[in-house]
């Protein structure tokens, strides 16, 4: 991949991945599920989804709230430090989305979940 392919993918991916949290954050959950792969899968701490209305069913019930720290992008692959807030505890957390074809694929989400349980 040449160097402005490379840059316009890790643009595109940045923005994506962004577009998602901030419609997680407005609760605009059409918003946020557009940025998904119908097969996309998710890994936490505490659990799988797979499949994006399955875990667009999920954030319509938790409402997680995002600040995003600091965003790192290497191709199509964007990971971010950020604080959730997951009502009423906020757990600073890092996410590792991938990307395929402009939309999310899958992500992790680590955090220490001591203070949730």
């Amino acid at each position: 991949m040449n160097t402005s392919n490379k840059l316009l993918a890790e643009h595109n991916a940045k923005v994506v991945v962004q577009d998602f949290l901030n419609a997680l954050n407005a609760e605009d959950f059409e918003l946020a599920r557009q940025q998904l792969h119908d097969d996309m899968h998710f890994k936490g701490v505490m659990g799988e989804r797979d499949g994006a209305d399955n875990y667009i069913a999920d954030m319509k019930k938790m409402k997680f709230k995002y600040d995003i720290k600091k965003v790192f992008v290497d191709g199509e692959e964007v990971s971010l430090w950020y604080n959730i807030n997951m009502g009423g505890k906020t757990i600073f957390c890092a996410g590792w989305y991938k990307l395929e074809d402009e939309k999310i694929k899958s992500f992790e989400v680590i955090f220490d979940p001591r203070p949730v349980l």
